[in-house]
């Protein structure tokens, strides 16, 4: 791929994103304030989602995009966290203009990372800092907003897992003319199954065995020999924001999402599992027209960049609250 110059989600000119980070109680909300006239668009494959508004992202519908999206920890309790985006956007007046004033939109969705910290949910309050301090200026990774307390690879138990976070990576495109368009995407990875690189098909993220090592999941999925409650989980998710500088309709940006949902089968196995609340949030902030061939660029590329966000959640990430990180288990 062609990376983007900062290869991360700020290659999209206008995205900016905030972070509210609770260490102790390993927790976060992360805030994606989207540039004015942004089409929106959704798809959610994962079987144990929590979510805020998806519908209005739908193609055709009345609202073409979002002011704003949140993904947060805490599960279903941290949907107050886009009640304080929300205030802070009606602060600044911006939002869909009705008869009554301007009504924010802010999807939300939701992960579950409960388990790991003192499960203290984040609250409007921490919404509200987030959309306030969002910018475009340094790409935050790893443990920090929603990834705080993102784990992965939890078919044996919690006891196994390994830490993630956040991810961002992006690619450049071109258009016949020369002209370039950028997509990029940032992932909160929250996983139930393994992680793998997706260039290489080396996996990088198993549960933890002896030191240095990964289980055999594969085998212990095919003999029948994982633990019951960790196959009955249902509190792991990944969360995507993928973004473009093209320009898109509603059907377009939603097939974005749509698409966008290769790159996890790319990275993740097993992947949008019962258990999983896998989904990809999309914007096009129409800066850029696309010829045909271009436009299909943009579709190919798109799960390789999802997959690629992914895989950087995994291996920038540090150990936190006892959880070690990828690189920290096999490099011990």
């Amino acid at each position: 791929m062609n990376l983007g110059q900062e290869n991360s989600i700020f290659d999209v000119s206008g995205i900016r994103v905030g972070n509210w980070t609770d260490s102790d109680s390993g927790t976060g909300c992360t805030v994606i304030m989207l540039p004015e006239n942004s089409a929106s668009g959704v798809e959610v494959r994962g079987g144990a989602t929590g979510t805020r508004e998806t519908d209005l992202l739908r193609p055709n519908g009345h609202i073409v995009g979002a002011n704003a999206f949140v993904f947060s920890g805490g599960s279903a309790m941290g949907l107050g966290v886009a009640d304080g985006v929300s205030q802070y956007l009606r602060e600044i007046n911006v939002g869909y203009q009705t008869t009554v004033g301007q009504i924010p939109i802010v999807p939300a969705a939701l992960l579950v990372d409960l388990g790991i910290g003192d499960a203290i949910p984040p609250t409007a309050e921490a919404g509200y800092q987030a959309a306030k301090i969002a910018t475009d200026l340094r790409f935050e990774r790893g443990n920090v907003g929603a990834g705080t307390g993102a784990t992965v690879a939890k078919l044996f138990g919690m006891e196994h897992a390994l830490k993630s976070g956040i991810g961002s990576s992006s690619v450049a495109l071109k258009n016949e003319d020369g002209s370039t368009f950028t997509v990029a995407a940032l992932a909160i990875v929250n996983a139930l199954g393994d992680i793998y690189d997706y260039q290489t098909a080396v996996r990088i993220a198993g549960p933890r065995s002896v030191r240095s090592q990964f289980l055999n999941t594969a085998e212990a999925l095919l003999n029948h020999q994982l633990p019951v409650k960790s196959i009955e989980s249902n509190e792991n998710t990944t969360l995507v924001f993928i973004a473009t500088d093209a320009k898109l309709n509603s059907l377009e940006v939603n097939q974005l999402a749509s698409i966008s949902h290769n790159g996890f089968a790319q990275s993740i196995w097993p992947v949008h599992t019962r258990g999983d609340g896998d989904l990809v949030f999309s914007a096009a902030t129409g800066l850029v027209d696309l010829d045909l061939q271009a436009s299909l660029g943009l579709m190919a590329q798109a799960p390789l960049v999802v997959a690629s966000a992914i895989r950087d959640a995994v291996l920038v990430t540090n150990g936190l609250l006892d959880i070690p990180s990828s690189s920290e288990w096999l490099n011990q």
